[in-house]
């Protein structure tokens, strides 16, 4: 309107529409930022393909995709069509005429505001229930898959004659369907219910009636459908028994039907069933009788039922049954969980043999045959793996750029003669740390690989207590040499970066003589970067906008990621649980990393379960060894699948090692083709397979109670062990389990052997030693031996034995003189375990690490046997020969059969020449090692460990520090 006049006016500011240029420039603009964002989601998605296909697994990444795609269109689809109808129907039920009140006129506003959007706000809301319900159903792919293609375990559960798969592989889909159920009912009630509301066929406050014919059937219906659902549940419930974990005074993690579930709950839930049936028919009735009466009295009726029936009922059997007399009415269900678990974790079959562990000696005649059968009984692993790796490291690193890992590993190798021996071996990995010069050339182009294997046998040491090695240096050479092998590792523990490889920018091989070697990556694996859309796709993944425009990368360069054997074995095996330790072998020319990998199922009926991350934990799995998936809680596991990872180019293998598992046998019938057959695996291949630890670990643990078949002696806990603290450390965790050879009291030779200890629950002497056959060419692979020692003897156990070891005066004497040179630290190995003619044979290796040395050396022997006194000697021949009194021990005090010690030799020299001959020598030793002279740092080392000797000897006889 123009201005009547009154008062100033100022300029009026008109607002046009942009100018053409500014409108096609915020278009191209919005164009474009949907392109970027349509492009990383493309780039995830494509980079992933890239892989799969790299390592010829393209069907796992297909087949998990489509699943994935299928089940999200499908439960989407239905969700958002059950919302969406429900509304729909809502609205078209709506009364043709709203109540006159004041509730009515506030919604006569809300509902001119959505008249003109009700179409659109209809597809809105389905659409984003809809996805919501999609996203959430793909992550069921396992799920379905397994329910698909589930094979018959052949073993039926005791108290519904149901095979074990339908509980594996059933029972969990059935329950996912059960829970999409009910949100998708829950979803259309209240849909339902607020359409009704807005448009009029619900009414809070209004006059009349509260609800209208259409909307009290429409609403009765859904609510007949939740409650159907519930009564489906009541049923499913029954067989949920069977799975069910509760707590009992022997067994915490218990899984099963108890006398109570059977005898209670079990006629409740059926019960329950028919009372949540016939609601269902109320409501439903409802159509035609008009009235909400009947429904509520019957849905009131159901949850005083579950009240009383489901919940009071079970607890008066459990309060005036069960407790007056446990033991006998718990007794069957306990014997049906003892053979439920020992089934599930394969521990059916081991054998518990009384051992009496305190033999003595009767005579010099005896003593002798104990001296010899020593030697017999076992392979004494000195070379302790979790110690030894600073002097892999201090010796064989080569270059800053190299690392070992922190606990090497323990394999078998033959020697020249064709004897089978111990080994420790690491690879030489790169360390993209020690690089000289850090930046993006170097750490992804010119530094790829590792380079070569090195190992020391187990039971021998190097003069001056170092690795005696088998194959070492740059490139490697030694006895795993002989046959010529690729040396180079691009994929290891240790190699987490992606490296680009093949194109223009060489990579160093080595360093030799002072000059750097180059090379170009000649293996087939990897992603080729020669197309821009790969390239600009890897830029994108990997956040590296270099990868796209480099002149580093051109014809033939490949990206390598994903290159640690754990990753690569679950990327193309995701329905497998990993073994926390890969390890390396030789074989056939070439580097394989093994890895052991297990199916797994939370769905054994009566089977107990236990949580792999917790019973997978030691002392070593404190940042040295990963921990097997975490807290992943299972109740069936087996060692289904051997696989390896070819340390040059990558390639994975699976491989079928329990031909009768049915999870592994459901897991290859959705993914065919992915998992090899058994009979595939070369003769050299089974050489290095050996009983993977972590299952060993788990099965330790469960036959701290499961060692027990009697349900009474069961139920009383009287016979339970439990697993030792690792005596050599201060941490308080489990005491690993031991690789060795050695033969237990059934067996004529030596076996390579897992082992471990158990004591008595609360108490430290020793309550039985297991062992499991480890040689996968052996035919008693996997059979497990217990060696149960009596409780009415006691025998020490690895903690009674430790501080046997320290408490001896001339044991810590003896220490204490290592200790005090140069200011030394002691580190004990690890505390080997061995049965010997009805007793126990303990040996120990004693590491000195110096002030000024980064690496232990392995000094002197701890051996124990029965009540003979502990000794320590320079070499496990001589501590043998002492404790069974072959020879007088070289402290000066005798120790015959029996354990008693004779009198002190005099001593005829001072301890202190002697440690100022030692700190001169190793001094010599320091400076010939800084200038590569290997000959004198060998002549250094004699000299220190004769004065080392000699400053023993002084102590021994009489002479003192500083004297």
């Amino acid at each position: 309107m123009p201005d009547r006049g009154g008062g100033p006016s100022g300029p009026r500011i008109r607002v046009g529409r942009p100018s053409r240029r500014i409108r096609t420039l915020l278009m191209t603009l919005g164009v474009l930022a949907v392109l970027a964002m349509l492009f990383v989601m493309f780039a995830g998605f494509w980079t992933d393909w890239l892989w799969y296909r790299s390592v010829h697994y393209s069907s796992v990444f297909t087949t998990t995709l489509w699943t994935k795609i299928g089940l999200f269109f499908a439960f989407g689809v239905v969700m958002a069509v059950a919302v969406g109808v429900n509304i729909w129907l809502a609205h078209r039920l709506r009364p043709p005429l709203s109540a006159m009140s004041m509730e009515q006129q506030s919604l006569d506003r809300y509902r001119m505001g959505v008249a003109p959007f009700k179409k659109w706000a209809l597809i809105a809301i389905a659409a984003v229930v809809g996805l919501i319900a999609g996203a959430s159903a793909s992550g069921e792919w396992q799920t379905w898959l397994q329910w698909v293609n589930g094979v018959p375990f052949g073993k039926k559960d005791p108290q519904f004659g149901m095979d074990v798969a339908f509980y594996a592989f059933d029972l969990p889909w059935y329950r996912f369907l059960l829970s999409f159920g009910f949100a998708a009912a829950v979803l259309s009630l209240v849909a339902a219910a607020l359409t009704h509301y807005l448009y009029g066929g619900l009414r809070l406050t209004s006059p009349g009636s509260r609800a209208t014919a259409a909307a009290t059937g429409h609403l009765s219906v859904l609510l007949g459908i939740f409650v159907s659902l519930k009564a489906i549940a009541y049923w499913l419930d029954r067989y949920g028994l069977a799975v069910k974990s509760s707590g009992l005074k022997s067994a915490d993690n218990w899984t099963g039907l108890r006398y109570v579930d059977a005898n209670a709950y079990l006629p409740a839930k059926t019960i329950l069933f028919f009372i949540a049936a016939i609601c269902a028919v109320l409501f439903f009735a409802t159509l035609w009788r008009r009235t909400w009466q009947l429904p509520v009295i019957g849905f009131g009726l159901m949850v005083l039922s579950a009240i009383l029936i489901g919940g009071l009922y079970p607890a008066i059997v459990q309060k005036f049954q069960v407790q007056p007399n446990e033991q006998a009415k718990e007794a069957p269900y306990i014997k049906q969980n003892i053979k439920a678990t020992r089934d599930a974790y394969d521990i059916q079959d081991s054998q518990v043999t009384p051992y009496k562990g305190n033999y003595k000696p009767t005579g010099k005649d005896d003593s002798q045959r104990l001296r010899d059968d020593a030697d017999a009984s076992a392979s004494m692993r000195l070379l302790d793996p979790n110690v030894v790796s600073p002097a892999f490291q201090q010796q064989q690193q080569v270059k800053g750029y190299y690392q070992f890992p922190s606990t090497l590993d323990v394999d078998r190798y033959k020697d020249q003669d064709g004897a089978e021996q111990d080994t420790v071996i690491g690879l030489r990995e790169l360390n993209i740390a020690g690089i000289p010069e850090r930046n993006w050339i170097n750490d992804h182009f010119k530094y790829t690989h590792g380079y070569g294997a090195v190992a020391a046998k187990g039971t021998e040491t190097a003069e001056g207590g170092g690795p005696k090695y088998t194959e070492s240096d740059l490139p490697a050479q030694g006895q795993l040499s002989a046959k010529p092998y690729q040396q180079r590792v691009y994929y290891g523990e240790k190699t987490s970066q992606y490296s680009i490889v093949g194109g223009p920018q060489k990579e160093l091989d080595y360093s030799e003589d002072g000059s750097e070697k180059s090379y170009s990556y000649q293996g087939g694996s990897g992603v080729s970067l020669a197309n821009p859309v790969n390239r600009a796709a890897y830029a994108v993944a990997f956040g590296e906008p270099q990868i796209l425009y480099s002149g580093a990368i051109g014809d033939g360069s490949r990206i390598l990621y994903n290159r640690t054997p754990k990753e690569r074995v679950e990327s193309v095996a995701p329905w497998l649980t990993i073994d926390g330790d890969a390890y390396p072998a030789v074989i056939d020319g070439r580097i394989k990393w093994i890895v052991d990998a297990y199916t797994t199922s939370n769905g054994y009926p009566y089977a107990s379960r236990t949580t792999l991350g917790d019973t997978t934990a030691d002392s070593l799995t404190d940042g040295q060894r990963a921990v097997v998936a975490q807290q992943n809680q299972v109740n069936y596991i087996r060692n289904s699948v051997k696989a390896t990872v070819d340390a040059y180019d990558g390639s994975v293998k699976l491989y079928q090692w329990d031909e009768k598992d049915p999870v592994l046998k459901t897991w290859m019938k959705s993914f065919p083709g992915t998992v090899e057959k058994k009979s595939a695996i070369s003769p050299a291949l089974k050489e290095h397979l050996r009983y993977p630890q972590d299952l060993f670990k788990v099965q330790r643990q469960l036959l701290t109670t499961y060692h027990v078949t009697d349900p009474g002696t069961f139920y009383t806990g009287s016979e339970r062990w439990q697993i030792p603290s690792d005596p050599t450390t201060k941490s308080g965790n489990a005491v690993p389990p031991y690789y060795l050879s050695m033969k237990m009291p059934d067996q004529k030779d030596r076996s390579f052997s897992l082992t471990t200890t158990f004591t008595p629950n609360k108490r430290e002497n020793l309550g039985a030693f297991m062992a499991v056959d480890a040689n996968a060419t052996s035919g008693d692979y996997g059979k497990i031996r217990l060696l149960k020692l009596p409780s009415e003897t006691p025998v020490p156990g690895p903690q009674l034995v430790q501080s046997k070891f320290n408490s001896d005066p001339v044991i810590a004497n003896e220490l204490n003189i290592l200790k005090k040179f140069g200011d030394s630290e002691i580190e004990y190995g690890n505390l080997l375990t061995v049965p010997l003619d009805g007793g126990l044979l303990y040996v120990e290796p004693v590491y000195l690490r110096g002030a000024n040395t980064n690496y232990p050396l392995l000094k002197k022997v701890l051996v124990s046997y029965g009540d003979n006194k502990p000794v320590l000697e320079d070499s496990l021949k001589d501590a043998l020969d002492v404790v069974f009194g072959k020879k007088a021990a070289s402290s000066g005090t005798e120790n015959p059969p029996g354990g008693e010690t004779g009198k002190q030799k005099p001593s005829d020299q001072t301890v202190q020449q002697a440690l100022s001959d030692a700190e001169k020598a190793y001094e010599e030793g320091e400076k010939a090692l800084g200038q590569r002279d290997l000959a004198g740092y060998d002549e250094a080392k004699k000299k220190l460990k004769a004065a080392l000797d000699r400053a023993a000897e002084a102590a021994r006889k009489g002479g003192k520090p500083g004297s």
